[in-house]
């Protein structure tokens, strides 16, 4: 009995014993026994060493300090966002040339006669001569967006946050005096996915304009806002989710508004998350995105609305006051689905920059909308 009992708990198969004290003498390997037993032993700890290094470099990496540009106040961009997408995002950050190489001019769904050519990011704003000081212009798609251009999807970032190959940002940098600083911190995207309502997508639009501003007082990030649909959040900047001294934004499905957390947010009434809603956004981790490795650099001056290029940033685009997507098509359109209740699923493109009123009093627009600032974090 004893001797079984020796055998099965070398085996490691015996797990308790109960009413008796089972002595056990366990015997010397032999030296050659030994010498596998510890080459496998080694092998073991070395196939761990290999995964576990082979995980850290699959791991996405995380920048905590942003680059350095001549002519942009250093703290604007060792505190600019990073900002997370969506994990089912299938709409990414764009190339803001690229918004213009394959769309045309149109005025009231008509080509304009005989455009400037080329347009380019530099001279873009010319377009302002047209249609109502430019208002009334629409960068139009040369191809029939439901066939899905590969344009549209944009470019997904690397493993360091960048978009390589395009610059899919603006920052822009308006100094208030007396020691405030707004910074805005631009995104870009080619398209934008509007809302399921009752299994009807509404609300898409070519071209997608996003933005963070941060205001700093003598250099110190005071408070954040977050861009969404007709307007956003604001929250201080002790509030936000960080990274280091970086702050934390979720660009949501689709939409590609701002959030200060990760989940469900409902939209239906400005300023109003309802635990439930026909209109909800959704944001998670996915994928990291650094806006800075990617960017166009801008001084704006407040006093009389006019932008300077820093770093050869073409300041033309910045000027253009039209809308960078498709005007809503009609409802006779082929493309159009029938009205729900109101609502069409493809929506006039947005205005860029220019029209995001960079010379704002609050840390929120001017636009009615009573300006919160919020303490601590939620949806």
């Amino acid at each position: 009995m004893e001797g079984w009992r020796t055998a099965e708990l070398e085996k490691g198969e015996l797990r308790h014993v109960y009413g008796e004290v089972v002595q056990v003498e366990f015997r010397e390997r032999p030296r050659g026994e030994q010498s596998v037993y510890h080459k496998r032993i080694l092998l073991v700890a070395l196939a761990l060493c290999l995964l576990l290094l082979q995980r850290s470099f699959a791991r996405p990496w995380i920048p905590l300090a942003a680059r350095q540009v001549d002519g942009i106040p250093q703290y604007v961009l060792d505190h600019a966002p990073l900002v997370w997408l969506h994990e089912q995002e299938a709409f990414f950050p764009s190339d803001i040339y690229a918004q213009v190489t394959n769309t045309h001019p149109n005025i009231n769904l008509t080509a304009i006669e005989d455009p400037p050519s080329p347009l380019t990011l530099e001279n873009l704003d010319i377009l302002n001569a047209y249609g109502n000081n430019g208002w009334n212009v629409y960068l139009t798609s040369n191809i029939d967006v439901t066939t899905e251009p590969v344009w549209l999807t944009g470019i997904v970032p690397d493993s360091t946050g960048e978009t390589k190959n395009i610059i899919s940002s603006a920052i822009i940098v308006h100094d208030r005096g007396s020691g405030i600083v707004d910074a805005f911190y631009m995104y870009f995207y080619a398209y934008n996915q509007g809302n399921n309502v009752f299994f009807q997508e509404l609300g898409d639009h070519i071209g997608d304009w996003e933005h963070n501003m941060i205001r700093f007082e003598n250099g110190i990030p005071q408070a954040m806002w977050f861009s969404q649909h007709n307007n956003g959040q604001a929250f201080t900047f002790k509030a936000v989710e960080k990274k280091g001294h970086r702050p934390i934004a979720y660009s949501a499905k689709g939409s590609h508004a701002n959030y200060g957390v990760a989940g469900t947010h409902d939209h239906t009434i400005p300023d109003l998350n309802l635990p439930a809603g026909f209109l909800q956004d959704y944001t998670s981790k996915g994928l990291l995105w650094d806006p800075t490795l990617s960017a166009y650099f801008y001084n704006y001056s407040g006093v009389d609305d006019s932008f300077e290029s820093i770093d050869g940033s073409p300041v033309g685009a910045m000027y253009y006051r039209g809308r960078w997507g498709d005007q809503q098509y009609p409802d006779d359109d082929p493309r159009q689905p029938p009205p729900f209740f109101g609502f069409r699923k493809f929506a006039s493109g947005p205005t860029g920059p220019w029209d995001k009123q960079l010379n704002r009093r609050n840390i929120c627009p001017d636009n009615g909308i009573l300006c919160i600032i919020r303490k601590a974090l939620g949806p």
